[in-house]
């Protein structure tokens, strides 16, 4: 039987018609949405610092990708076993810790005085953002109780503040580059961090699961493994070579890793990653569809700021108001998804959105190296466009798919996921630029338009119209 939906939300208007508040879930959504923002945040705010980054810590590309990465790639590895802390331990107090520790690896970062030292400080950050992450979304869907309309409208608003953080992140850290140096865009998380545990102290903890997983340790241990072994020999082929020892030895630990991994949580008594999800309607596709959509975007961000940069001559505030124009399409579309989420259902959008997306990364593959801005606004308009509809469908598909107390997992699992497409993508679309960087660039587009192309297909086929169509009945 369906629960009923939160009396608070939904008030009867002096024309009889029932309207719609989010007032009841307020103080949650801001504490998580504040969250969730600061992980997109350091996503994206150190792009537009590469070359500075570069010249400042004697650093090459290929440590600049390890900067980026470090950071995606623990954060990938770690979230499912976040997940299951929070549904263990309780959300509220497993965020709070990941902010405190996301904090002190802020601080450390803009202390950083090398690039080893800051590749490891933002490795730090990464264990902090995993244990935010799933932890905000179970807070959300908890605090929503089990009621799809106001889930559907919340994760739209919590992706909004992602998505529009994730779009001014290099915006942002070009004005405090101008304004200072390139460590403020660390240290500006310090206010937020507190602020952030402030607004947690209203948000009330969630249940405990009643059959909350074990910490799967040989899990961890093989992701980890597989993990660094894949997206390490990815980032060191351009400066060693694909045939080099060290490159082949990182992929075969990465085969023997993954391979070790799918069979250990197969046999697990306690799994991290539980097997059984991919069987539920959408939840696969679902996934899937996060992993292309982070590594699309994440690898094109980073070439197009070195395109920006280094073949343009625009300098770092420069850099970051010229991608302004992502910010505002993620502002509209995310925000506009709720409604439309529930009008249309999931499958639609995602399959729009992806498209939508494509086309903008075809745009821009005329892109060269007397290119005016003008010619890039539509694409930077299109991608953030598709995304910021597609995001908030694909995150309700996999809300939807699992029982509310297994939310912390499902929600690790996806965003797993979506951090390692998006360490795959800088890894390997900073491997076509090598000397070439409008060469890489035009690679690196057009693999993510037709990659997008083959999301919108996946979820054309692995969501169902039937699952769909349920969550539009029960949304209205």
């Amino acid at each position: 039987m369906k629960r009923p939906p939160p009396a608070a939300a939904y008030r009867r208007g002096m024309t009889g018609q029932t309207t719609f508040s989010l007032r009841p879930i307020a103080a949650t959504l801001a504490a998580t949405g504040l969250g969730f923002a600061l992980i997109q945040l350091d996503v994206t705010i150190v792009n537009v610092a590469l070359p500075r980054l570069g010249r400042a810590l004697g650093a090459s590309v290929d440590m600049l990708q390890w900067v980026v990465d470090a950071y995606a790639l623990v954060f990938a590895a770690l979230l499912l076993s976040a997940g299951a802390l929070g549904d263990r331990f309780g959300a509220r107090r497993v965020f709070r810790a990941g902010l405190g520790c996301f904090a002190l690896a802020s601080l450390g970062c803009g202390a950083a005085p090398g690039a080893a030292w800051l590749v490891a400080a933002r490795a730090l950050q990464g264990i902090g953002a995993a244990a935010m992450l799933p932890s905000s979304l179970t807070l959300l869907n908890h605090a929503c109780e089990g009621d799809a309309r106001l889930r559907a409208r919340a994760v739209g608003l919590w992706t909004a503040a992602g998505g529009v953080t994730i779009a001014a992140g290099p915006l942002i850290g070009g004005l405090l580059i101008a304004a200072a140096s390139w460590r403020t865009i660390f240290l500006v998380n310090l206010p937020l961090c507190l602020l952030g545990e402030c607004l947690t102290l209203r948000v009330a903890e969630t249940g405990r699961a009643a059959r909350a997983p074990h910490l799967d340790l040989a899990g961890q241990a093989l992701a980890i493994v597989a993990l660094v072994g894949g997206i390490g020999g990815v980032i060191e082929s351009r400066p060693l070579g694909p045939l080099h020892p060290l490159v082949i030895g990182a992929a075969v630990l990465a085969a023997a890793g993954g391979a070790a991994f799918v069979r250990c949580e197969a046999r697990g008594r306690a799994p991290m990653l539980p097997l059984d999800f991919f069987r539920l309607p959408g939840f696969a596709a679902a996934v899937g569809f996060g992993f292309v959509a982070n590594l699309t975007y994440y690898g094109v961000v980073f070439v197009l700021t070195l395109y920006l940069q280094r073949t343009l001559g625009y300098g770092a505030l420069a850099a970051g108001l010229a991608y302004l124009p992502l910010t505002a399409t993620f502002i509209v579309s995310n925000v506009a998804s709720g409604r439309i989420i529930g009008r249309f259902g999931t499958r639609r959008p995602m399959i729009v959105g992806a498209l939508v997306a494509a086309a903008g990364y075809a745009l821009l593959s005329g892109l060269d190296a007397r290119t005016a801005f003008l010619r890039m606004l539509p694409g930077f308009a299109l991608i953030p466009l598709g995304m910021g509809v597609a995001v908030p469908a694909m995150t309700t598909v996999v809300l939807s798919a699992v029982d509310k107390t297994a939310s912390g997992i499902a929600a690790g699992v996806l965003n797993a996921a979506r951090q390692a497409g998006g360490a795959v993508g800088v890894a390997a679309f900073g491997a076509f630029t090598g000397g070439r960087i409008v060469a890489g660039l035009h690679a690196s587009v057009l693999a993510a338009a037709v990659a997008m192309v083959s999301a919108a297909g996946l979820a054309a086929w692995g969501i169902r119209e039937a699952a769909s169509a349920a969550l539009r009945v029960e949304s209205g």
